[in-house]
C-alpha cells in the first residue's frame, strides 16, 4: 500500500535525465537568461502579492490618506514661471 504514494515523486536517474534534456534543448547559455527571467517573475509575483496584502490589512489607512500638498518648492517654481511668461507678454 505504501507503493502507491511513491509512484508519482521522480527518482535521481530520472532527475538527472530530465536535467540532461533541459541542457541539450535550451543549451548552456541560454540556461542562465531562462532561469534569471524566472526569477524577477517570481520577485514581481511576491511584490503584488505583498502590495495586495497590504490593501486588504489596512483597507481604511488606504482611504484616510491625506491629499497631497505641494510641495513649497514646486509653488515656487510655478511662480517663477508665470512671471516669466507674464514678462515675455
Amino acid at each position: 500500500m505504501m507503493s502507491y504514494i511513491l509512484i508519482g515523486t521522480p527518482g535521481p536517474t530520472e532527475l538527472i535525465v530530465i536535467l540532461l534534456l533541459v541542457l541539450v534543448l535550451f543549451g548552456a547559455k541560454r540556461i542562465p537568461e531562462i532561469a534569471q527571467g524566472l526569477g524577477k517573475g517570481i520577485r514581481e509575483f511576491k511584490k503584488s502579492m505583498r502590495e495586495i496584502h497590504s490593501e486588504i490589512e489596512s483597507p481604511e489607512q488606504n482611504q484616510k490618506k491625506k491629499p497631497e500638498t505641494k510641495k513649497p518648492e514646486t509653488e515656487k517654481a510655478e511662480a517663477e514661471k508665470e512671471n516669466e511668461k507674464n514678462d515675455k507678454s
